[in-house]
Order: C-alpha cells, then sequence, then structure tokens
C-alpha cells in the first residue's frame, strides 16, 4: 500500500475520549459491564509490535526493554488522565507494578494491565462526577481571591480523596462562574452544570473494549516516535475518508446532543440536500437498511454507531425515523428513505478569493488571488481506480491557477496556514504546478538509503509572482512544499515558522489477507518510515522553515510543535541535490519588510489581531484563572467594550465588519449549544477579517512593483531566470 503521509499530530488516540460515545450498561440497569480485552486485539497488539521492532519497516525502531515499558506506563496514564484530576497519588501506587511489564503486554499481545488500569478510571471518573453534582447544591463565595490553576499536566498527583475534593471545587466553581457571568439564573446553572457532569460519565461508561485497547496501543506507539498511530478499522476508514475528501452516505453533518443526534448541517450536493425533507436541527431517532428493513432504535447510541448505520455502499438504500426541528423532542416522528451516494466535502477543499491592493506612487492597483489549502488531499482508492479522474488538491490547485490566469491576477499567494500536511505525493506534484521540473524533497530511509522524489512533468500552471504563507501549525507536506519553494527562490515565504514535522509516514493495513467475505478486523498503523529532507540537505525536523518575512508569533516552539516532543528526532543535514535557483529574494527582503511595518502601523485590524495575540499569550502564560467575580466581570466588559469599539471603527472608516463582533462567551460547550445556530456561527467566523492573509497580498503586491521599478534590482533578485519565472515583465 503506497500512501505516503505527512501528517503532523498524533490525533487518533485522543479522538476516543473526546468523541461523544453509546451507552455500555447492564441489561438490568444496573452498573457498567467490565470491558476486557479480545482475541483480535491480542493479534494486532503483537502484529504492531512486530512492525515497529523491524527495522526494515520503522524508521527508528525500538527495542522491547525496560525503558519501553516505562514510557508506555506513564504516556498511558497520561492518555488517560492528562490533567490529573482522576487518579491520586494511592491509585498510581497501586499501579506500580505494571510499570515494568507495560513492553511485555504488547509483545505478548496480553494488554490486561492497561484494561486493569482502566477500570480504576473508570471508577474514579464515576466519584468525581457525583462530587461534583453534589457541589452544585451549594452556594460559593465569589469575593476571595481563589483561583483555578486549570493546567495539571506536570503537578504532582492529589495526595487523597481530599486534595481531589479541594480541586474538583475550584473546576465547579470556574464553570458556575463562568454562566453567571454569561447571565444565567442560579437555576438554569445547576440544571446545565448538572447534565454536563453527568455526561462526562456517560462519555467514559460508553467507551468499548476497542477504545480501551486503541488507548493502551497508541501509548506504545506514542513511544515509539510522535506521529506514528494505530488506527482501528473504524478510524481508518475516517481517516481514509478526510484524505479523499469523499464518503459513501446521506450527506449530513451529525452531531451529538443528550441523548439524541441532530443534523448539524446539510452537505450541498448529498442525497439529503437532493431530497429536501431533512433540514439542519432535525433530530435521528432510527435508522433502517433498505426500504422495508426493520427500524433499529437509536437513542442513546454513540455518534459513531450511528454513522456506521447511515453510512453505506453507494446506490444501496437507508430509512431514517426523524422528529423535525420545530417539534420538539417529544414530537411527531417522521420517516424518510435515501439513496446513499458517494458526497463530496467540499468544505476542505482548496478554495480562492482575490484581493485588490490599493494603487500608490506610480505604481498600478494590484489583483492578487488567494488560495486557501487547508489539507493535501487525495483520493488513493479514486486515483487507482481512474488515474484520469479523482480527487486531489493539486488537481484543484491548477484549477483555480486556471481562473487567475483568466481574471489577470498579477500575483497568486497559496495560503497553508493551519495546514497539517496530508499526501506526500500530492506536496510533490503541488510543487511542480511552480516549477519547471526538479527535485522536491529528499526521503531517507531506516537504512541510510536517500530517495529523491521530483517534479518530472514538463511546463508550470503558474509562472507569475507567488508567496506562500504559513504559520506553527503549517507542518509536514505543508513545509515540503513551502521549503521547496524557498530551495528554489520560487516564493516568499510570510508568516510564522512552522511546526517541525520532518517525517514520513506510511500505512500498513493489517487486513492484507482477510477471509472470504469478511470486513475489516485489524486496522491500521501508520508508521513512520522515513525523514524527509529539502533540497538544500536541510531538514525541516524540528527547526520547521523560517519565513522570510516574519509575523508576530502567535505561539512558542516550547507550546506548540515538533520541539514539544520529548522523544521527536533531532534536527540533521545530508547532501543537498542540484536544482535551479529561480530567485534569491534577500536583496528584496530589507525593502519588503520596511513597507511591511509602515503599513501594519496603519492596519488597524493587524494591530488589533497583534493585541490579542499578546493579551491571549500573557493571560495563558499564568495558567489559571481567578475565581472573584468582580475581576472577571471588569475582564469580560473590557473585552466587550473593546469589540464595541472596534466595530464602531469599522463601521466609521468603512471597514468590512465583523460578524462576530457581538459574540460572547455564552459559558457552554458545543454540545448544549443550539446546533443550528452554532453551525451558523462558525459559517460566519469564516467570513471574518483576516488583516494576515490581506497582509500578505499586499507584501507581494509590493515585491511586484520593487521588481518592476527598480531592474538592477530585479536582475540580483531573479538573475537570468524571467523566461522561466515571470515575476517581473
Amino acid at each position: 500500500m503506497n500512501r505516503r503521509f505527512a501528517v503532523p499530530l498524533s490525533l487518533f488516540a485522543a479522538l476516543v475520549l473526546a468523541t461523544p460515545l453509546a451507552l455500555l450498561a447492564r441489561a438490568d440497569g444496573g452498573s457498567p459491564l467490565a470491558i476486557t480485552p479480545n482475541a483480535d486485539q491480542s493479534t494486532v497488539s503483537k502484529m504492531v509490535y512486530g512492525a515497529l521492532s523491524d527495522s526494515r519497516l520503522a524508521y527508528r525502531p525500538r527495542p522491547g526493554d525496560q525503558a519501553l515499558s516505562e514510557d508506555i506506563f506513564r504516556r498511558y496514564l497520561e492518555a488517560l488522565d492528562p490533567n490529573r484530576q482522576f487518579f491520586t497519588a494511592a491509585d498510581i501506587a497501586r499501579f506500580e507494578p505494571y510499570r515494568d511489564v507495560m513492553g511485555d503486554a504488547v509483545r505478548q499481545g496480553d494488554p490486561a494491565a492497561a484494561f486493569a488500569m482502566f477500570g480504576v478510571y473508570r471508577e474514579r471518573v464515576d466519584q468525581r462526577v457525583a462530587h461534583a453534582r453534589k457541589l452544585l447544591k451549594q452556594d460559593f463565595d465569589f469575593t476571595g481571591d481563589e483561583r483555578w490553576e486549570y493546567d495539571r499536566e506536570k503537578a504532582p498527583w492529589a495526595a487523597d480523596n481530599a486534595a481531589l475534593d479541594a480541586l474538583w471545587r475550584k473546576s465547579v466553581m470556574n464553570d458556575v462562574l463562568r454562566l453567571r457571568l454569561a447571565g444565567k439564573e442560579p437555576a438554569e446553572i445547576r440544571k446545565t452544570l448538572d447534565k454536563r457532569y453527568q455526561q462526562l460519565g456517560r462519555s467514559v461508561a460508553e467507551l468499548k473494549s476497542e477504545d480501551v485497547f486503541s488507548l493502551f496501543l497508541n501509548a506504545y506507539t506514542a513511544s515509539v516516535d510522535p506521529h506514528t498511530d494505530y488506527l482501528n478499522p473504524r478510524s481508518a476508514e475516517n481517516f481514509n475518508q478526510s484524505m479523499s475528501l469523499s464518503l459513501e452516505g446521506i450527506g449530513a453533518q451529525l452531531q451529538r446532543q443528550d441523548d439524541v443526534v441532530v443534523i448539524r448541517e446539510i452537505i450541498p450536493g448529498g442525497p439529503a440536500a437532493m431530497d429536501g425533507t431533512l433540514k439542519a436541527g432535525d433530530r435521528i431517532v432510527g435508522v433502517g437498511q433498505g426500504r422495508t428493513g426493520a427500524i433499529e432504535d437509536v437513542i442513546g447510541w454513540r455518534i459513531d454507531d450511528v454513522v456506521a448505520k447511515i453510512r453505506g455502499t453507494k446506490g444501496t438504500q437507508v430509512k431514517l425515523e426523524y422528529i423535525p426541528a420545530e417539534n420538539g423532542i417529544d414530537g411527531e416522528h417522521r420517516t424518510v428513505t435515501l439513496t446513499r451516494q458517494r458526497v463530496q466535502l467540499a468544505e476542505q477543499a482548496a478554495k480562492s478569493k482575490t484581493y485588490t491592493i490599493p494603487a500608490h506612487g506610480d505604481m498600478p492597483a494590484r489583483l492578487i488571488g488567494v488560495i486557501e489549502l487547508p489539507t493535501f488531499y487525495q483520493d488513493f482508492e479514486g486515483r487507482r481506480r481512474n488515474g484520469n479522474d479523482y480527487t486531489s488538491a493539486t488537481r484543484d490547485v491548477a484549477r483555480l491557477l486556471g481562473e487567475f490566469k483568466d481574471k489577470g491576477v498579477d500575483g497568486v499567494v497559496l495560503d497553508l496556514r493551519n495546514n497539517g500536511g496530508g499526501s506526500l505525493d500530492e506536496a510533490v506534484q503541488l510543487t511542480g504546478l511552480f516549477i519547471d521540473q526538479g527535485p522536491v524533497v529528499q526521503q531517507r530511509e531506516s537504512g541510510g538509503r536517500v530517495q529523491v522524489y521530483a517534479d518530472r512533468s514538463p511546463g508550470v500552471a503558474w509562472d507569475g509572482p507567488l508567496a506562500v504563507v504559513v504559520n506553527r501549525a503549517s507542518a509536514s507536506a505543508s513545509e515540503i512544499f513551502a521549503g521547496a519553494m524557498q530551495d528554489y527562490g520560487r516564493a516568499l515565504i510570510i508568516g510564522e515558522t512552522t511546526f517541525g514535522k520532518g517525517t514520513v509516514q506510511n500505512l500498513l493495513d493489517l487486513d492484507r489477507w482477510p477471509a472470504a467475505g469478511e470486513g475489516p478486523r485489524y486496522g491500521q498503523v501508520k508508521l513512520t518510515i522515513a525523514q524527509f529532507f529539502r533540497a538544500d540537505g536541510g531538514s525541516t525536523q524540528n527547526k520547521g522553515v523560517v519565513p522570510d518575512i516574519a509575523y508576530p508569533l502567535s505561539v512558542d516552539a516550547n507550546e506548540f510543535g515538533e520541539s514539544t516532543y520529548d522523544n521527536a528526532l533531532p534536527w540533521t543535514r545530508i547532501a543537498a541535490v542540484p536544482h535551479a535557483r529561480y530567485g534569491n529574494f534577500a536583496p528584496l527582503l530589507p525593502q519588503l519588510q520596511k513597507m511591511h511595518e509602515a503599513r501594519i502601523a496603519d492596519d488597524l485590524e493587524f494591530q488589533w489581531w497583534s493585541e490579542d495575540v499578546a493579551h491571549y499569550r500573557a493571560e495563558a502564560a499564568k495558567k489559571y484563572l481567578s475565581l472573584n467575580e468582580a475581576e472577571r466581570r471588569a475582564e469580560r466588559e473590557r473585552q466587550e467594550t473593546q469589540r464595541k469599539e472596534r466595530q464602531a471603527i469599522r463601521k466609521q472608516k468603512g471597514l468590512a465588519l465583523d460578524p462576530l463582533a457581538d459574540e460572547t462567551d455564552d459559558g457552554l460547550t458545543a454540545n448544549e449549544r443550539d446546533v443550528v445556530k452554532d453551525a451558523e456561527r462558525e459559517k460566519a467566523a469564516e467570513k471574518r477579517p483576516d488583516p494576515l492573509q490581506r497582509e500578505a497580498a499586499a507584501i507581494l503586491a509590493n515585491a511586484i512593483d520593487l521588481l518592476e521599478q527598480d531592474r538592477p534590482l530585479s536582475a540580483q533578485v531573479l538573475p537570468g531566470t524571467q523566461s522561466a519565472v515571470r515575476w517581473a515583465d
């Protein structure tokens, strides 16, 4: 399976606990059943250990020694209780015998120790939930100088239950205070929080054997390296769908609220949209297969179990029993039958917009096109079936570049902020849209063999001025592309230093030889197989790609990025490979920097963004919140006043208005809000002013102007390459 990825973060273990999950309760209504491992999990554990300890497969195999056992033990505890708010020091002492056996547990396929630890964890969650609900019956004093220390990742474990009680009292106080500040009445506050804490208990009670096993095995994979993950069959399916930007189903985005799955959004072009019956806010209470299949009641089910029932093979039918949004939870039930189709997830596809940069001095106005690329996606299966028609980031960007040519844009900005990577092939092919053949990235495998991935297609899709915008969350495939553009002198790199992930992962299918008629049983392992290096020989590992024009840091390297992982590979270098050099922007940068600084000094939106980032970082550095109502209310009023003043200035100066200027903290979590309104708010957020993107367009326009009006400078920046790259005509 040749699916090579450059994806930055190991999210899959976290998703298990983050996703609202179906009640795993006794049939007699008693306590939840004990969760135990099964034979398939034993097989998977042995297979994954075999793969990650094999130097022919894993880039940095790790032996099953004492250090590995201790590392797995620590990471599994972090996965269960990352903020140290459930276990006590006595619990950790009770687990101590497991510290030395975790490596053997993986190798021998016996995760019983991990399941035993989870059993204690579930008991502790129940105890904490009961205590939190009990605290809601009392009144709190918000006039003192207490504060809630919310970051306990490195704090000592609580000495005993009394110490945990004290921690939870402050946590509940903060929850109550947030709702008080949002204007909620005491009775409403108690009701909201009582339901919230009950849901916390249910979400843990609903975890299944495969969830616990995934947490444990991912504690092992994370001990090998930060970007190696185990994906159970369902996680693997979701990962592949996210990469292909498509799925086979009805085309509806679902969200669980209380015990019911609610439609958050109807996806345009899908079966639900084409039928027109269902709408956002409708509650799905039953699912049946085919027109005549019996409908199963799905109230109280995990959302992923409901989704699994609704999704299915293209051309098959699914019958849904639902309650219309306007009817309320006890309203009339209706049914609709839909035929499943392949649904394109267009929200994550490449998008374009344009900015007109005003004329100044003797220079004309510039039309700058911007392409936002959220991920380097590719439909691997579609490409295998039909090499001429498949979903691809490169194909979509090429189409948008063609549209820009028709519009006569002067330059193009590729926005890769928050693009965490994706397909390595797409990173190489996308680079080929802007260079005329040549090496893009080098890949060194575990044995030391170096392979060069190159653009071998003659010609380019865009030979004009180009800039790339990145931030700390731009990772992996984004860094390959940005690094190649920098090595070739093909584009200005603008923004923040990137994530710093310089490793390549491959999906190893553990169901390579399934029995006839049998679906996936074992899942997949995404393992690190190589390290990538830029054409100039340097790695992006840990260091990332450093921009030519830097924006203020939104986050420090010690807070987010590859450098925060304790077992990340170090930075290193290999030999460079010969490659073209279209330009050298160094002589241009001082003037661009000066023009940039002058412009943002008068750019209110950019200045406001810088102020907000500085304020956020200062607050985050404290790692606590005051529990004094007067202090918190004063800060809330300051923020509200600031938003209103900024919106008034926007109106006065004719600037684009902020659609979320009136938004305030409502104290609620995502699944407590009105689903439809929350989705509308999410859409409105996409329309907020983006001063960083607009400034990148202005920087590119400045570069075009400088090169056009200063031919000696142009010859110095772009020596002898005008025939290949049209930066200045």
